[in-house]
């Protein structure tokens, strides 16, 4: 009996993404097998780490690498780590950081809600975040401006598509971080296919999401500069000992990064582009709905499925339309960030054909009743 029937769970079609609330992602059979040996046997978890570091330094280009909870752990770890390096005194002192500097630079526009907001993450570790800009805009001068402030600890940029306002360069913000010698931190979460590019803007740490486009277990990457890498690995001294990465984590993740390195990119990119060109296809026959694919905004090589829906033809707004599919069994769960203007998005990485036609279907039966209307 799988869990759903056990526990008495509604089944799910996960067509928001690499969403939290949804478990996030599918893990390969690869992974899986991985995640079992682990929780069946004993390790020396530095010895472990040790040999993670490694791997992820092989797979990434960069000095080195370490595994902890997740990637909002590595936030708040990386924060941690720009304050104290590897001095034991003040891991231990953490989040009291008296004698520190403590306060964490971003652009107004990364300081996102993700769940919860990403400044939390940053106070978490007894730093104080200070936002560059506006909403709007934040110009490199802009940042520079603020970052010129005697106790700035660290430079924080977020990769990710609830970013808001004109972009700014990346390259551009970690040079004038690194001109005011000020370690640069770049969350880049669901950004896994991007690790390389983010490496090569200079920044001292990348962190990633292993359980989103990697499909792992639970897990954050801290991936950059060896001696950055190692102040993050020191928190566990301290309040990073709640953050810790397990076992199964940490081996699943190097699972997942060493099936990603047999991946052929762009095999896998053509199979996604077929998925979302044939679901917008079929989508497009429904009356009332017009489909369109539309790339990731933050530079990931996908796209997803915007519907646009007639609520004078479909009988329902696109709010009403998503509530529906979401009261279904089994729940269909789509974007909704759009719906006001009557438009919702569906990612469709990791569903198959029977989860497409069931979305097909069930659009289809929404539609239906209002077509002689």
């Amino acid at each position: 009996m799988r869990a759903h029937e056990r526990y008495g769970l509604k089944r799910v079609i996960n067509a928001r993404g690499t969403y939290t609330p949804l478990g996030v992602s599918r893990s390969s059979e690869r992974v899986r097998e991985a995640v079992g040996e682990a929780l069946a046997e004993f390790y020396d978890m530095d010895e472990l780490q040790a040999a993670a570091s490694r791997r992820i330094a092989e797979c990434t280009g960069a000095e080195a690498g370490t595994v902890v909870h997740c990637a909002s752990a590595a936030i708040t770890l990386a924060v941690a780590a720009c304050m104290t390096g590897p001095r034991i005194d003040r891991v231990e002192a953490l989040p009291d950081t008296t004698g520190m500097n403590n306060r964490v630079v971003l652009p107004a526009g990364h300081a996102v809600n993700y769940g919860h907001p990403i400044v939390q993450d940053i106070r978490l570790a007894g730093a104080s975040p200070v936002l560059a800009g506006s909403a709007d805009s934040c110009s490199i001068n802009e940042l520079d401006g603020v970052l010129s402030g005697q106790s700035v600890a660290c430079l924080l940029l977020v990769s990710s598509r609830l970013v808001h306002g004109e972009p700014i360069s990346l390259t551009g913000a970690v040079a004038a971080a690194h001109r005011r010698g000020l370690p640069v931190v770049i969350d880049g979460a669901a950004q896994d296919m991007r690790i390389g590019e983010l490496l090569a803007t200079g920044a001292d740490l990348v962190l990633i999401s292993a359980q989103k486009y990697l499909a792992a277990p639970t897990a954050g990457l801290v991936i950059g500069r060896a001696e950055s890498v190692a102040a993050v690995r020191a928190q566990e001294k301290g309040i990073g000992r709640s953050m810790k990465a397990s076992k199964e984590g940490i081996l699943g993740a190097l699972a997942a990064l060493d099936e990603r390195q047999t991946l052929d990119l762009l095999q896998w990119r053509d199979r996604q582009a077929r998925k979302v060109s044939d679901f917008a296809h079929r989508a497009n026959r429904i009356p009332g709905i017009s489909a369109r694919a539309v790339p990731d905004r933050a530079g990931m090589p996908i796209s997803r499925v915007h519907l646009h829906i007639d609520p004078a033809r479909v009988g329902q707004s696109a709010g009403a339309v998503a509530e529906t599919l979401r009261a279904g069994d089994p729940s269909i769960r789509v974007m909704e960030d759009d719906a006001e203007n009557g438009v919702l998005a569906l990612e469709l990485v990791p569903l198959d054909s029977a989860e497409l036609d069931t979305i097909i279907e069930r659009l289809d039966e929404l539609s239906s009743p209002h077509r002689d209307s």
